[in-house]
Protein backbone atom coordinates (compact mmCIF):
# COMPACT_ATOMS: atom_id res chain seq x y z
CA UNK A 1 0.00 0.00 0.00
CA UNK A 2 0.92 3.41 -0.96
CA UNK A 3 2.04 5.86 1.99
CA UNK A 4 -0.08 8.58 2.65
CA UNK A 5 2.60 11.45 1.16
CA UNK A 6 2.88 9.57 -1.82
CA UNK A 7 -0.84 9.46 -2.49
CA UNK A 8 -0.92 13.22 -1.58
CA UNK A 9 1.62 13.47 -4.41
CA UNK A 10 0.09 11.27 -7.10
CA UNK A 11 -3.40 12.86 -6.31
CA UNK A 12 -1.72 16.46 -6.79
CA UNK A 13 -0.05 15.35 -9.44
CA UNK A 14 -3.32 14.24 -11.31
CA UNK A 15 -5.21 16.80 -10.66
CA UNK A 16 -3.04 19.42 -11.79
CA UNK A 17 -2.16 17.65 -15.13
CA UNK A 18 -6.46 16.84 -15.33
CA UNK A 19 -8.16 19.52 -13.33
CA UNK A 20 -11.65 19.05 -15.38
CA UNK A 21 -11.80 15.21 -14.79
CA UNK A 22 -14.20 13.25 -13.39
CA UNK A 23 -14.14 11.78 -10.09
CA UNK A 24 -14.54 8.53 -11.56
CA UNK A 25 -11.52 9.02 -13.95
CA UNK A 26 -9.10 10.04 -11.38
CA UNK A 27 -9.99 7.11 -8.63
CA UNK A 28 -9.15 4.79 -11.91
CA UNK A 29 -5.87 6.47 -12.69
CA UNK A 30 -4.98 6.66 -9.25
CA UNK A 31 -5.91 3.15 -8.45
CA UNK A 32 -8.54 4.68 -5.47
CA UNK A 33 -12.22 3.86 -4.38
CA UNK A 34 -14.23 6.71 -5.39
CA UNK A 35 -14.77 7.00 -1.61
CA UNK A 36 -11.16 7.25 -1.36
CA UNK A 37 -10.74 9.64 -3.79
CA UNK A 38 -13.38 11.81 -2.47
CA UNK A 39 -11.91 11.19 0.84
CA UNK A 40 -9.08 12.62 -0.28
CA UNK A 41 -10.15 15.87 -2.30
CA UNK A 42 -12.04 16.66 0.76
CA UNK A 43 -9.07 16.77 3.02
CA UNK A 44 -7.05 18.76 0.10
CA UNK A 45 -9.43 21.21 -0.27
CA UNK A 46 -9.92 21.79 3.44
CA UNK A 47 -5.51 21.87 3.82
CA UNK A 48 -6.25 24.58 1.56
CA UNK A 49 -4.10 22.85 -1.18
CA UNK A 50 -7.39 22.70 -3.86
CA UNK A 51 -10.27 24.66 -5.24
CA UNK A 52 -13.09 22.11 -6.08
CA UNK A 53 -15.45 24.57 -8.20
CA UNK A 54 -18.70 23.17 -9.84
CA UNK A 55 -20.75 24.69 -12.67
CA UNK A 56 -23.77 25.57 -11.02
CA UNK A 57 -25.46 27.09 -14.96
CA UNK A 58 -23.98 24.32 -16.73
CA UNK A 59 -26.54 21.01 -17.16
CA UNK A 60 -24.84 18.37 -16.29
CA UNK A 61 -24.50 18.91 -12.27
CA UNK A 62 -21.56 16.57 -11.79
CA UNK A 63 -19.15 18.67 -13.68
CA UNK A 64 -16.44 19.72 -11.22
CA UNK A 65 -13.11 21.68 -11.79
CA UNK A 66 -10.16 20.76 -9.64
CA UNK A 67 -7.58 23.57 -9.37
CA UNK A 68 -4.36 23.94 -7.10
CA UNK A 69 -4.49 27.00 -4.79
CA UNK A 70 -0.43 28.66 -4.80
CA UNK A 71 -0.48 26.52 -1.23
CA UNK A 72 -1.11 23.18 -3.47
CA UNK A 73 1.35 24.20 -6.05
CA UNK A 74 4.19 24.51 -3.04
CA UNK A 75 3.15 21.30 -1.60
CA UNK A 76 3.07 19.69 -4.99
CA UNK A 77 6.61 21.07 -5.88
CA UNK A 78 7.78 19.96 -2.11
CA UNK A 79 6.35 16.34 -2.63
CA UNK A 80 7.86 16.31 -5.80
CA UNK A 81 11.26 16.84 -4.82
CA UNK A 82 10.91 15.10 -2.16
CA UNK A 83 10.02 11.59 -4.04
CA UNK A 84 12.74 12.72 -6.62
CA UNK A 85 15.38 12.36 -4.01
CA UNK A 86 14.15 9.13 -2.16
CA UNK A 87 13.77 7.64 -5.80
CA UNK A 88 17.54 8.79 -6.89
CA UNK A 89 18.42 6.77 -3.59
CA UNK A 90 17.25 3.73 -4.03
CA UNK A 91 18.70 4.11 -7.38
CA UNK A 92 21.63 4.24 -5.37
CA UNK A 93 20.90 1.50 -3.10
CA UNK A 94 20.45 -0.87 -6.29
CA UNK A 95 23.45 0.03 -7.80
CA UNK A 96 25.43 -1.18 -4.83
CA UNK A 97 23.93 -4.39 -4.41
CA UNK A 98 24.59 -4.82 -7.96
CA UNK A 99 28.38 -4.67 -7.62
CA UNK A 100 28.43 -6.40 -4.66
CA UNK A 101 26.88 -9.68 -6.53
Amino acid sequence: MKEKKEELFETLRKVHKQPNSSQRDLADELGFSLGKLNYCLKALKNKGLIKINNFKNNKNKLNYAYVLTPRGITEKTKLTVSFMKRKMHEYDELQKELKKK
